[in-house]
């Protein structure tokens, strides 16, 4: 039986702005030749038309990095699937991260990225997770369980993404 408190609805919403062009953050978002030198520096593969394949692998070294801390790392660390691009503007993608059972377990979330220009050379990016059912996906990519290990989640991603873009290093580089 469910009950009211097992339903919970969660959105996340995370904006940052960034000294680059809308075309160099789509770009360093749907290219994995830039997604291998930031955050988790996962490899995204993007089918970006309505009902097409998304994924991330992990690199070598993501691999590594798990296997240092315990952790038997999946080839495919997330799937989904695209739900609208509108390049350099809006992407819009389920998500369901694999390196857990449990978290996998909890099914697929909703991502949006939001790329807005605004005056003096600088976008808006936006990033609005919406996490129903996914309680254990929000703790991870809320960022919130850090101390504990498990990563930054999105702040730490959208903050190396913006120093990646304005510096040519990444935050940890």
């Amino acid at each position: 039986m469910t009950t009211t408190a097992d339903i919970r609805v969660t959105t996340q919403v995370h904006r940052i702005y960034i000294k680059a062009t809308a075309q160099a953050i789509w770009d360093a978002i749907t290219k994995p030749e830039w997604t291998a030198r930031y955050g988790y520096t996962g490899l995204v593969d993007y089918d970006l038309r309505p009902g097409g394949a998304y994924e991330v692998r992990a690199t070598e070294q993501f691999k590594a990095d798990g296997a240092a801390q315990g952790y038997e790392i999946p080839d495919v660390i997330v799937d989904g699937e695209v739900l609208e691009a509108d390049p350099p503007h809006k992407l819009v993608t389920t998500f369901r991260l694999l390196m857990d059972a449990d978290v996998a377990a909890e099914g697929f979330s909703r991502i949006t990225h939001e790329i807005r220009e605004v005056d003096g050379g600088y976008c808006a990016l936006t990033l609005t997770h919406e996490l129903e059912g996914c309680p254990k996906l929000a703790a991870l990519t809320s960022g919130s369980l850090e101390s504990t290990g498990a990563g930054g989640g999105h702040p730490w991603i959208l903050s190396d993404l913006k120093s990646l873009l304005e510096t040519g290093k990444p935050l940890a580089g």
